[in-house]
């Protein structure tokens, strides 16, 4: 993929959506809390599906140009948005344990990637905004490590695009190295899983 056709989409995808990217962005927060305090513990879910949702058919369904954001990136938010929704509902009594030392680190990176991408030199439109593939799969992954039923398909899904991480140094948006950061949490997240499920299978 060309650098100057990612940031020139981003660009685009900031300069028409900013304002759906705020609205969001504050449902988004006003669903953590709720969720983390248990009171309407499946409400992170629901956010987190429409948020990928959001992302998959906007930014890359509606202004993406490439190959690999029409048919790779476009249906796994797709898919991710909608599995967030069925574990909403399928899960809906399951608790968002509070965040370890770790998951913290990582929503507070999440809260910088903005602040981040304007020190790396970037500047609106073209910069890393809360509302955006990268971001919202790395909070996708931080959060969603607190739930203690996880469908392995989705975190394998936020995993994958997590490790695209690496090409942070190929289109110089190191901020990006966050999304990295958390896909090899999304790994040991996985591994972690497989664990217990073969432990249950010997039990």
């Amino acid at each position: 993929m060309d650098v100057q056709a990612f940031w020139n989409v981003i660009g685009q995808y900031n300069q028409n959506t900013i304002i759906i990217q705020v609205i969001l962005l504050i449902l988004t927060v006003i669903a953590l809390s709720l969720s983390y305090t248990n009171k309407v513990a499946c409400l992170a879910k629901l956010m987190l599906g429409i948020a990928n949702l959001f992302i998959g058919m906007m930014f890359f369904g509606y202004y993406g140009t490439q190959p690999i954001q029409k048919y790779f990136a476009f249906p796994l938010y797709l898919i991710c948005g909608f599995l967030f929704l069925y574990e909403c509902l399928h899960n809906k009594n399951d608790i968002l344990e509070r965040p370890n030392l770790f998951q913290i680190i990582l929503l507070l990176l999440y809260c910088l990637y903005p602040l981040i991408s304007l020190v790396l030199g970037n500047q609106f439109p073209q910069m890393v905004t809360h509302i955006m593939p990268c971001p919202i799969v790395s909070l996708s992954i931080a959060v969603y490590a607190g739930y203690k039923r996880k469908s392995k398909l989705l975190l394998l899904l936020l995993t994958i695009w997590g490790l695209t991480g690496i090409k942070s140094v190929i289109f110089a948006a190191y901020e990006d190295i966050i999304l990295l950061i958390c896909g090899i949490y999304g790994l040991y997240l996985l591994a972690k899983e497989f664990r217990l499920l073969k432990l249950m299978k010997v039990t």
